[in-house]
């Protein structure tokens, strides 16, 4: 059992940089904190209008407290209106992709699961290509997304319980089915597209970006991203109990099946919610919960929350690097790949050997 093994590594064996004594969730929690409130002020600092972290404090605490009103109009406008939304969506989806993440390996005791493993991520992509084909009304882009990304997990769903066998693999198996499936409607989609205005703007959305967030689109996916993490988090603990296994689990009272399906759907609803505004935005939900086990250990309780907090860093990061690294703006599903991608092939080829 993957889980069940790491638990029995020794930080010791890790190699080179992974080398350090596993931290408390109270000691990583809070540390991460830091380190998120630190980048969330550097992150209003940057971009083609440089604005003081100390300008930024001052324009933050104004809409909260009364205070002498010493920078221009234009500054409160990109702090408030365009940084805020990007910033807060940068975070939202960080975290809810990392939680997905974390919480579907757990389920399957896989640690090489990702949040699209139930097709959550093809669904959005045909629901958001058929809306830029059939309408190019960004609510109604989104609105597709969302909701195509949900009748896609409920046909995996669907299709796994009528296969008879392991309930786990049957779902793993339907979910990977439907989302090549999708994958083929996506193409014919995209084929089916204007090349000159509708194509460019579906391989746009593929590449995820959180350019065009506003305060409606955070108002549209808040809400379920916030519900389903905050879900998880307090049946977090039972993660650890189906660690042990289907039976051993239902001996200690644990409804299996119930927590499955609840499990499924608060990663599909935060997924789906996540996916619709940004676009497809990958790696994160497969490398935060290494990062994470690496700091704190296979115990849910504490790596779920310590997750959360590493994918809201590290997609706030890539975002803002995303806005500055080069004259115009780079989709950010290109650079969590470009860096996930070289760091999960490291873990693959060094940093398992003390694990498994």
């Amino acid at each position: 059992m993957v889980i069940a093994s790491e638990s029995n590594s020794k930080a010791g064996k890790l190699p080179g940089f992974f080398r350090l004594k596993r931290l408390s969730g109270v000691s990583a929690g809070i540390i991460l904190l830091v380190i998120l409130a630190v980048v969330f002020i550097l992150s209003f600092a940057m971009g083609r209008y440089p604005i003081s972290p100390l300008n930024v404090i001052k324009i933050l605490l104004s809409h909260i407290v009364s205070i002498p009103h010493t920078w221009p109009d234009v500054m409160n406008t990109i702090v408030i209106q365009i940084r805020l939304p990007r910033i807060i969506a940068a975070i939202l989806i960080g975290g809810s992709l990392a939680t997905a993440g974390v919480s579907f390996q757990g389920l399957f005791r896989n640690p090489l699961v990702s949040p699209d493993i139930l097709g959550v991520s093809a669904g959005a992509s045909l629901g958001a290509a058929m809306g830029i084909l059939f309408s190019g009304n960004r609510v109604v882009i989104e609105a597709m997304a969302f909701g195509m990304a949900m009748v896609a997990v409920a046909v995996s769903y669907s299709l796994s319980r009528i296969v008879k066998g392991n309930a786990t693999l049957s779902l793993i198996l339907a979910g990977m089915a439907m989302g090549s499936l999708l994958g083929a409607f996506l193409s014919l989609t995209k084929y089916a597209a204007d090349p000159t205005n509708q194509l460019p703007a579906i391989t746009y959305w593929l590449m995820g970006s959180l350019a065009a967030i506003n305060l409606h689109d955070l108002a549209f996916a808040s809400i379920p991203m916030l519900v389903g993490m905050g879900i998880l988090l307090l049946i977090r603990w039972r993660f650890n109990v189906l660690a042990m296994g289907e039976e051993e689990a239902q001996s200690l009272g644990v409804d299996t099946g119930k927590l499955r399906i609840i499990i499924v759907l608060c990663c599909t609803v935060i997924t789906a919610s996540a996916v619709s505004i940004s676009g497809t935005i990958g790696w994160i939900g497969l490398i935060m919960p290494h990062i994470g086990r690496i700091l704190v250990g296979p115990n849910h309780k504490k790596l779920i929350p310590v997750t959360l907090l590493l994918g809201a860093i590290f997609l706030l990061i890539i975002d803002d690097i995303a806005r500055v690294m080069a004259q115009v703006e780079i989709p950010i599903g290109i650079l969590t790949a470009i860096v996930g991608v070289p760091f999960f092939l490291y873990l693959l080829t060094r940093g398992r050997r003390g694990w498994a």
